[in-house]
Formats: structure tokens, sequence, C-alpha cells
């Protein structure tokens, strides 16, 4: 027996070299020793006469320490990913603090402090991105011995709390389905990861270990934060019930509001001052009356800041409490991730900082209100749950229940059973209200106090230091409360707050008439009115289709510019500044044509004239055919023009070889683009037969400038319209952008608009006035 267990030692110490681990070191002393004294005492049991272990025993041990060497190299190449992932972690959790801080930045530049979502909003991907940061918590497996990992599991969650507090407002932008599918898909992460964390507290993998602070243990701290979590859920389903009802009422105040229309202004006003008052009006109704904005003002969002507040301390102290300073690496990183859990910890608490700004600053958004300058016994009602808490839910009771089948008893017990959960449901809902209104209301009396404190500083520091001085009067004198849009009428917006955002309308247009475009207004410049509108195509000539095309703003400006373009001996800034003009004059005509043109037939003409620009920008070609200098070096300006109705008309008639009626209902861009280059150069060269001299380059270049430049102006005749028609959305959610890109082309268009006023314009229908061709019509009829 004992050779065979000296030959079976000696086959396997081959594979003790395989393994490096320190219990290998031990088992091979244990068994050298017991194979030595089995030497020495052949006929005894080993280690001592009285002892009771044999070879037998030796092998077992020998056997159990391979198999358990085994199962450690096996863990080993098991957990090597692991610290990859907890990278994998770390640039989640950046990433989702990028969003954040790019929604503190917008916040700041754009004056709004209480930092609106427009980047870190709540959908499929934030929830992704925020589930991949939030594997520590929902980890059930991995051991996290050292104070260092606990600590990563327990930031996680306290990251977890902010992120949950800054995209809160975003629920506000959705629509009912999007917000039912995203408030389940975070719902869905957050109850999955809380019962993770309390099975986690239960099989010890969070351990009761105690931080630097008395009585303050990791198990305590995780059902803080536990509760935090839950708090700020049940505060995001509650608003997330009360956003239909909130954006209904808006949108009836919207609707119930006096509409301003540029009719109302004062007539000695001139259009750039009556665009600006009208823009104004309608700001102030799109900012008061921003869904989000009311989402922020109410009192769960208060309640939410201070949670935030409170887990930051918490956070705080965990991460001060951490041994940063150990040497040893082994016993300051003892878990699979190894390393990476130090990134995670500063990268997630960073996220809390950097979280917990924008929810404390919206705990200020009572500021706005006269809640804080004005004192009312109505603000001591915290214990009354306005309708529109619970309006929805109320709704949902009243609603019927369509049955495919069954018996009275059983559809009675279901309208039971259903009524009794609902009315549970307004219950909680009014008790999670009346919670937050209390903490609302002590950061009302907290501001109160500091308001009055500061007041009456400035008010000692002027009569000492500073002599009486007349207010600044403000840049309007009308009174904009009544354009003022509030889901709460008790809760009365402070004077400051329209005047606040009429100010931050003005320096938005003051912005956007910083980038208007001299190439364009020097190109406007070469215009004498509206006569060479009319220029640009006559009935002469013959036409190449059975079927008429419509003609839109921009498709014989970028024709024109095609011929322009290839015009050779024309200086290269010239050309460049003559380009710049056309792009930036083409991105208003579109504008004028989205909003005035938006019948099928135009849609088709404007999406030729959108691939033929790109075509012209950026490849200097027409239909393929390269502009090239060199391509027309040595043809006068009728050869050039020559060539491209010859290759016009080529392309037309190949086309209609192959036409159907298809082609006449929606016809091919190369059709549209091929006809209006046809037209417009059999015009011009038919004007030219009745010149004595022939048309050089030079000419046919300044022709080309003015007869874009007549056609822009006239476009942009349409531009207070469509500055009007963009401030009236009828979406909710996106009434702001709306306003904003009408200040924006307000801004932008201010110089051209002054323009234009300067000119005669015709008296025409302005439904007319939005089509080019009705402008033809109208000037061939006015010229002798």
């Amino acid at each position: 027996m004992l050779n065979n267990w000296l030959t079976n030692y000696l086959a396997n110490q081959s594979q003790m070299t395989s393994h490096d681990h320190s219990s290998f070191t031990i088992c091979d002393k244990i068994v050298s020793e017991m194979l030595n004294i089995s030497l020495r005492y052949p006929r005894k049991t080993l280690f001592a006469p009285d002892s009771s272990l044999t070879t037998e025993d030796a092998d077992e041990l020998w056997s159990y320490c391979l198999e358990t060497a085994d199962a450690q190299e096996k863990n080993d190449k098991y957990v090597q990913p692991m610290v990859w992932i907890g990278v994998y972690i770390a640039v989640a959790s950046l990433v989702c603090i990028l969003a954040m801080a790019a929604d503190l930045f917008h916040g700041f530049r754009n004056k709004k402090f209480w930092f609106p979502n427009k980047y870190f909003v709540l959908n499929g991907a934030s929830i992704t991105v925020i589930a991949v940061a939030m594997k520590l918590p929902v980890d059930l497996n991995s051991a996290m011995p050292s104070k260092m990992d606990q600590a990563a599991k327990l930031g996680s969650l306290a990251f977890m709390c902010t992120m949950m507090a800054n995209f809160m407002p975003s629920l506000a932008s959705m629509d009912n389905m999007t917000l039912l599918a995203n408030i389940i898909g975070l719902s869905i992460l957050v109850i999955t990861m809380i019962v993770n964390i309390c099975i986690q507290i239960n099989t010890s993998v969070v351990d009761n270990m105690f931080f630097d602070f008395p009585d303050f243990n990791c198990i305590m701290v995780a059902y803080i934060y536990v509760a935090m979590v839950i708090m700020l859920l049940l505060i995001i389903i509650c608003l997330s019930l009360t956003i239909p009802t909130s954006k209904a009422i808006l949108e009836f105040k919207y609707q119930a509001t006096d509409k301003p229309s540029l009719s109302d202004q004062q007539t000695q006003m001139s259009m750039v001052e009556k665009l600006r008052e009208h823009v104004r009006r309608y700001w102030v109704m799109a900012e008061t009356g921003n869904p989000q904005f009311v989402m922020v003002t109410n009192p769960l969002s208060t309640a939410s800041g201070g949670i935030c507040v409170f887990v930051l301390v918490m956070n705080m102290l965990v991460v001060f409490g951490l041994p940063f300073g150990v040497e040893d690496e082994q016993q300051a990183f003892t878990s699979a991730y190894k390393r990476s859990i130090l990134f995670i910890i500063i990268t997630q608490s960073i996220g809390v900082v950097v979280g917990t700004i924008a929810p404390i600053f919206r705990c200020f958004s009572v500021l706005s209100f006269n809640l804080v300058a004005k004192w009312d016994k109505k603000h001591l009602m915290v214990f009354k749950v306005e309708k529109y808490w619970t309006q929805k839910l109320y709704e949902w009771k009243q609603s019927h229940i369509t049955f495919l089948s069954g018996s009275r008893r059983s559809r009675t017990l279901l309208y039971n059973l259903r009524n009794t959960i609902l009315s549970l449901c307004i219950r909680f809902q009014k008790l999670i209200v009346v919670s937050c209104k209390v903490i609302w209301l002590i950061t009302i009396v907290i501001l109160r106090l500091a308001v009055y404190c500061l007041y009456s500083w400035k008010s000692v520091k002027a009569r000492l230091f500073t002599p009486s001085m007349a207010s600044a009067s403000d840049d309007t004198n009308e009174d904009l409360s009544k354009y003022v849009l509030q889901v709460d009428d008790e809760m009365e917006l402070a004077k400051k707050t329209p005047k606040g955002i009429s100010k931050s309308m003005n320096s938005f247009i003051s912005n956007a008439e910083k980038e208007q475009n001299k190439d364009l207004l020097e190109l406007l410049n070469k215009s004498t009115g509206f006569k060479r509108v009319e220029y640009f195509d006559t009935d002469h000539i013959q036409p190449l289709l059975s079927v008429e095309l419509v003609n839109s703003w921009s498709l014989p400006i970028v024709t024109l510019t095609c011929i322009a373009v290839a015009l050779p001996n024309i200086h290269k800034d010239k050309l460049e500044s003559f380009l710049r003009s056309i792009g930036e004059g083409i991105s208003y005509s579109h504008l004028v044509e989205e909003s005035l043109n938006n019948s099928s037939e135009y849609v088709n003409i404007r999406k030729t004239t959108m691939t033929l620009w790109h075509e012209v920008e950026c490849n200097y070609t027409w239909l393929e055919n390269a502009l090239s200098k060199n391509a027309f070096e040595r043809k006068t300006a009728t050869e050039i023009l020559q060539w491209f109705a010859d290759k016009a008309e080529e392309i037309v008639i190949e086309i209609n070889k192959s036409s159907n009626a298809k082609m006449v209902e929606n016809p091919p861009k190369m059709l549209i683009a091929a006809n209006s280059m046809y037209r417009i150069t059999q015009t011009i060269l038919l004007r030219d037969q009745s010149n004595t001299e022939p048309l050089s380059k030079k000419q046919l270049f300044a022709l080309l400038n003015g007869m874009i430049a007549d056609i822009l102006s006239a476009c942009f005749t349409n531009l207070p319209r469509v500055i009007a028609m963009k401030c009236q959305e009828s979406v909710i959610e996106k009434r702001e952008a709306s306003v904003k890109v009408a200040a924006r082309l307000l801004g932008k268009t201010t110089k051209i608009i002054e323009r234009l006023e300067k000119l005669e314009l015709p008296s025409m229908d302005p439904d007319k006035m939005a089509y080019i061709n009705e402008w033809r019509i109208y000037l061939k009829q006015s010229i002798p």
C-alpha cells in the first residue's frame, strides 16, 4: 500500500508545478513529512506510535488539496474579466456624469437655474447605461470583504439617488405612452436593485463592517440608501400620475389665453419691434407653460432635492472614512474587481457631487413665486391636496372595464377589487404629496429668513453708504402677467419672473443678431426691388413636359447658382462669398417653404433642391456634370448657357422616353432639376437676343446675382409670417423649442426685415405671397 501511495504521490508531484498557490506549498510539506515518517517507520502509524493517521489519510489529503487547487485556478480564470467589468462600470458612470454636467452647462448658459433636462433624460438608452453603472448593487455572488469594496457598493446606491432626482423633470417632456414605458423600465431596474441589496444583506455580502464613525456600519448605510431610493421612486411615480393632468390644464389655459397677433401691435411700431413684442408674449407663455418648469416648481421636486443633500452628506462620510493611504493593495482591494473598485468609487463620488447641484438649485425655484416675498396663510395648508394630484387616479376609478365574458358576480368582484386598489393608491398619493409639502414648507421658511436677512443688510448698507437712486426701468412697460400659464393659480409668480423671462429673450435675440450673415446682406443690396423675380422664366419657351411643374423659391436660386459657379474668370474669394450668401439664403427660403409651401408637390421639389445644393456646394457638380473652370474656360457666356440648355434638354428627353403616370405625380429629382435648368437658360438666352452686344461673363455673373437677390427679397417678405407661425406650436412639449426657433430667426434676419420694410411691397394677398408663381403672375400683370 505504501508503494502504491508513493507512486501516486510522485505522479501527481508534476502537477504541483502548474499551481502557484500557497496552499500547495503547505500541502506538499505535510505530505512530504508523512512520507518521511512512513519510510522510517514502515510498520507503524504516521507521526507517532499512538497516532491514528495512515497513508490512506495522506492520499485523501493530497486529493483534496489537488481538487481545491483546480477549483481555485478555474475561479481565478473566471474573475480575471471582473477588473475590466469594473472599468466598464466606471465608464458607464462617467457617461451619466457627462450628461448631467452638460445639463448644468446648458442651464447656466441660458440662465435657467432650474436646469431643464436636455441631455440626461429618462429613455431606453439612459436606463441601459444606468443599469451598467449599477452592476455592483445587483451583484449577488462577488464577495466584497474590504471597506473599499463595501463603500463602492454603497456609493452606487448614492449615485442612483442623485441620477433619479436629476432626470425627474424630463418625465414632463414625454407623451403618455412613452412616459408609461419609461416608468415601467425604471421601476423594474430599481426594484431589482433593492431586492438584490436585501438579499446581499441577508447573505452577508453587504457586511456588518464599521467605518471610522461610531455606530456607522455598512448595513445601516445600505438600509438608509434603500429607503431613499424607494422614496425617490415613489416620488417619480406620483409625478408621472400628475403629468398628464398638468399638461391638460396648461394646454387649456394656453388655448383660453387671448393669442396676440401682429395686427394687434401699434401701427407706429416698425415690423421688427412688432415681431419682438409678438415673440416676447409667446416666449413668456412657452417658458411658464413649460411642463418641465411646472414639474420643477412643485413640492415633490423640492423633496427630491432634500433627499439628494442628505445622500451627499452620507456619501461624503463614507468616502472620507476609507483607508486610501493603505500601502498593501491586497488588503485594500480584496474583491474580484481589484483596483477598478477605486476608479468606481472616485467616478461615482464625483457623480454624486455633480448630480446634487441641479436638485439643490431646483429647491430655490420657489423664489420664482410670491411664496417667499409675500407670506400668506394658504402656504401653511400643507394638508390640502389639490385636485390635479389625484385626478388621473379618480378617472381610472370611474372608468368602465370591458369584459369579454364572465358572470355578474365576477364582474362585481373585479370592480370592487379595482376600486379598493385605486382607493389605496389615492390615499398613498395624498400621503406622499403631504409629506413632500412639509419639506417644501420648511424650505420656504428657510429661504424667507435668508431673503429677509439679505434685504435688511442691503437696506442698511444703502442708507449708510449709497445715495438713493431711481430704479432702472425695464425694457418693456407691457404687463406680461396675462400671458403667464400656471397649473395652480394660487401660486402667483413673482413680478420679477416675467421680467427675467423677457430679459432672457432679449439676450437670446441679441446673440442671434451677432450671427447675421454679412455676405447675404451684401447680396441683397444688389436687389433693386422684385422686378427680376419674373425674369427667370417665360411662357415663350416651348415646354419639354406635357405637365407643367410648379416652382419653389429655392429651386431657381440653386439653378442660377450652378450657372454662376461654372463661369470662369471669377475671383475665388468673390465666388466663396457668393456661395456663403446663397447657403444662408437657402436656409431661410427652406423655412419659408416648410411653413407655407407644405403640399406634397412642393415637398418633392424641396428635397430635389436640397440634393442639388449639396452637390453644388460640396462637389462643384450639377447632376454629376463637373462645373470646373477648365471645362468652360474657352466658352463665351452664351455658349455656357447653351451648353446647360442642351444638357438639360438631353436629360429631360431621355427620362421622358421611360415616363409613366407615376412620374407625372412624383417626378424624379433629375427631371425636376434638368427642367428648371432648361427653362432658365433658354429664358436668359431669349432675353439676350434683343441686346446689340453679346453678354459677357462678368455681365452674366452680375445678372445672376441680381436675379437671385430679387428672388430672395421676394421670398423674405414672408419671414414675419413664418416667425409668427413658429410661435404658435400646437404640441406642448415642442412649444418652447419652436418659440426659440422664431426668436433666433428674428435675430438673424433683423437687418433683412428692416431693409425690406423700406421697399414698396406689392399689394398681394398674404397667402399668395408665399408662392413664387403667384409673384410672377402679379408682376406680369403689373409690368406694361
